[in-house]
């Protein structure tokens, strides 16, 4: 079984993807870093007559990661009580995906991929992250994906993360049940 998480901070080693890290622990895994990705932001030509145009970029690297992932988790800043521009960027990008016929099979390979989402902010994130939580909610049901669980962290400088022991006592849970479901390192 497969498991990619994309790290959607414009910062390295950032707390959201520390967050990651954490959940990870020993457990075999992909990790893609946003920031280091060419993706175009989305034409949205729909409802063109001639439909979405090719893109030359790299978000076929995100295509390839939901096709063989089982696992797919979305680690995120809370950047103004939603997730980061980078990442709504690479979300916005799905109604093209989904439409590319280069790949009839995403729409159906989503459906049976699973989400974990992992947030941290600075500013009461436990409640002001909730909006975003239930975002991706309309995400993922709307591409008819399993949204199986989340982790809300409070940090804001880096590194802070650690000093969260709600949110690592939640992660290392969570690791705990991946490790049971998934191949370990």
């Amino acid at each position: 079984m497969n498991i990619t998480a994309f790290i959607g901070s414009s910062r390295a080693d950032s707390n959201s993807e520390q967050l990651a890290d954490y959940v990870l622990e020993g457990i075999r895994h992909e990790k893609i870093d946003l920031k280091n990705l060419t993706i175009e932001p989305i034409h949205d030509l729909r409802h063109d007559e001639n439909g979405f145009q090719f893109v030359e970029d790299d978000y076929d690297q995100i295509i390839h990661a939901f096709l063989t992932s089982d696992l797919v988790i979305f680690a995120t800043p809370i950047y103004w009580y939603s997730m980061s521009g980078i990442m709504k960027n690479m979300v916005d990008r799905l109604s093209h995906a989904i439409r590319d016929e280069r790949f009839p099979q995403l729409k159906e390979k989503l459906q049976n991929t699973e989400a974990i989402v992992l947030a941290v902010g600075g500013d009461d994130p436990y409640i002001k992250g909730l909006p975003m939580i239930q975002q991706f909610q309309y995400i993922f049901d709307f591409l008819k994906m399993q949204f199986s669980s989340y982790i809300i962290g409070e940090a804001n400088t880096p590194g802070e993360i650690r000093h969260d022991e709600q949110a690592l006592a939640q992660a290392a849970i969570l690791n705990k049940q991946l490790k049971a479901r998934f191949n370990t390192i």
